[in-house]
């Protein structure tokens, strides 16, 4: 069991395990180098159609930035475009011909995952989603650095 200090660490593990499962089943459905990071967005632009970058970061649980980091990596990989916006600041994201092709294989990988998921909670004493749910909301209440500024004079 791993204490406190080592949550960073431990939860990076966690992730990286995770992702690699995730990746490893991309590699044996023929899509290698396909990111785990790539399907909420392409299935939200599926369902909803055209979002800015903004917008697809809210629909999924992440930044801005980190939407647009991972909106840039798929541009790269063709399954984007991205287009000017209402304003000069605010672009467009389109899924591309190749990304739609690939839908009905991701939906069924969704699938398949989120049942993989169920399966991993289901053996733990508590859901795993929940917690980082908890966590998230309580961090949001007090950030890490307020945390540990009060904890030691720094």
């Amino acid at each position: 069991m791993s204490t406190p200090e080592l949550l960073g660490t431990r939860l990076r593990h966690l992730l990286d395990q995770l992702d690699a499962g995730v990746a490893a089943v991309y590699s044996d459905l023929g899509l290698d180098g396909f990111r785990p990071r790539y399907t909420p967005i392409l299935r939200t632009l599926a369902t909803t159609g055209p979002s800015s970058i903004r917008d697809l970061g809210r629909a999924i649980g992440v930044t801005h930035s980190a939407a647009s980091q991972t909106v840039a990596q798929l541009a790269k990989e063709d399954l984007v475009t991205l287009t000017p916006g209402a304003d000069a600041r605010q672009r467009i994201v389109r899924l591309t011909p190749r990304a739609e092709s690939l839908m009905p294989l991701l939906d069924k990988e969704w699938a398949a995952t989120s049942a993989a998921a169920a399966e991993l909670e289901a053996e733990l004493s508590y859901p795993l989603s929940r917690l980082v749910d908890e966590a998230l909301e309580s961090l949001s209440r007090r950030p890490m650095r307020d945390r540990i500024a009060g904890a030691v004079d720094l």
